[in-house]
C-alpha cells in the first residue's frame, strides 16, 4: 500500500460518514468523547477522588493518548491540514487535549476538558440530521445580524448600572455593605437581571427607593434582547422560506420541512438537500 494511497484510506475513515467504517469511526469517537467526559465529571467528586483518583488519572491520560494520536492523523491525512487546524472542529479538537497536558503544570485547568463536548456536534452529521444543523445556522445568523443592536443594548446597562452603583454608594455607604463603587456595580447587575442574591441590602428608605426603580427597570429590560432578537430570527426564517421554490411553478415561502408545494402539489426537494452546508469538519 503506497503512502497516498494510505492518506486517502484514512481520509475516508475519519473525515467521511458514507462509508461503514467511517460511521463505525465516528460513533466509536463519539463514544470515547462521552467517557471521557464522565471519567472528568467524577473525578471532580471528592469522595470519589479521593479514592479512585489514581485510576481515574490514568483514564484520563488513555483518553487524552487516544485523541492526540487522533488530531495527528487527521493532520497527516486531510488534504489541507492548516485549513483543518484553522476550522472550528480542528480547533476544538486541538483545544480538548490540551487541558490534560496544561494539568501537568496547573492541576485544575484538567476540568477545562469539558470542552470536548463539542465534539459530540458531530453526530448531527454522522446521523445525516443535516436539517439540524440548518436550523442552528439560522440562529447563528439572527445572533449575528443582531449583534450590534445587542451591542447598543449591553452599553446602555452598563451605563445604567453604573450610574445606580454609583447612587447606592453614595446613599448606603460602607456601614452598609456597600464598601466601594466596584461592589455597588454588582449589587446594581444582579438587581437589574432580578437574580438578587441578598448579600448586599439597601438599608434606608431611599436606597430602597433606588433599588426599587432598579428592580422595575430590570423588568422592562429583559423584554430588549429577546425582542430585538426575535424579530432577526423571523426575518431569517421568512429569506430561509423564500429560497425554497417549487421546481413546477417556482413560487416560494414554504415551510422548511415541507414536502410538497403549498400552492401547486408538486414535490419538492428534500429537505436535507435544499441547502448546501459549507462547514466542513
Amino acid at each position: 500500500m503506497t503512502k497516498q494511497t494510505l492518506r486517502h484510506d484514512l481520509y475516508v475513515v475519519i473525515f467521511g460518514t458514507y462509508t461503514r467504517a467511517g460511521r463505525a469511526f465516528d460513533i466509536a469517537l463519539i463514544v470515547a468523547i462521552l467517557l471521557s467526559l464522565t471519567v472528568l465529571i467524577v473525578h471532580s467528586i471528592p469522595s470519589v477522588s479521593e479514592q479512585w483518583g489514581r485510576q481515574l488519572d490514568i483514564l484520563e491520560y488513555i483518553f487524552t493518548g487516544i485523541f492526540t494520536i487522533e488530531y495527528m492523523i487527521r493532520l497527516y491525512c486531510s488534504p489541507k491540514p492548516k485549513a483543518y487546524a484553522k476550522s472550528f472542529y480542528g480547533v476544538v479538537d486541538l483545544l480538548s487535549i490540551l487541558p490534560t497536558y496544561l494539568a501537568l503544570i496547573f492541576p485544575s485547568a484538567s476540568f477545562m476538558g469539558v470542552i470536548r463536548l463539542l465534539r459530540v456536534m458531530r453526530i448531527f452529521r454522522v446521523l445525516k440530521l443535516v436539517r439540524y444543523l440548518q436550523d442552528s445556522n439560522i440562529l447563528l445568523r439572527s445572533l449575528l445580524m443582531s449583534r450590534r443592536k445587542i451591542l447598543v443594548f449591553f452599553s446602555t446597562v452598563a451605563v445604567l448600572v453604573t450610574i445606580f452603583g454609583a447612587l447606592i454608594f453614595v446613599i448606603e455607604g460602607p456601614e452598609n455593605g456597600f464598601t466601594s463603587i466596584p461592589q455597588s456595580i454588582y449589587w446594581a447587575i444582579v438587581t437589574i437581571t432580578t437574580v438578587g442574591y441578598g448579600d448586599l441590602v439597601p438599608s434606608t428608605p431611599l436606597g430602597k427607593g433606588i433599588a426599587s426603580i432598579t428592580m422595575l427597570l430590570g423588568y422592562s429590560i429583559l423584554a430588549v434582547p429577546t425582542g430585538i432578537i426575535t424579530a432577526e430570527l423571523s426575518q431569517e426564517m421568512n429569506t430561509h422560506r423564500n429560497l425554497v421554490k417549487c421546481p413546477n411553478c417556482s413560487r416560494s415561502g414554504h415551510e422548511t420541512e415541507a414536502l410538497f408545494c403549498k400552492h401547486c402539489g408538486s414535490e419538492l426537494a428534500e429537505p436535507d438537500k435544499r441547502v448546501v452546508s459549507t462547514t466542513s469538519p
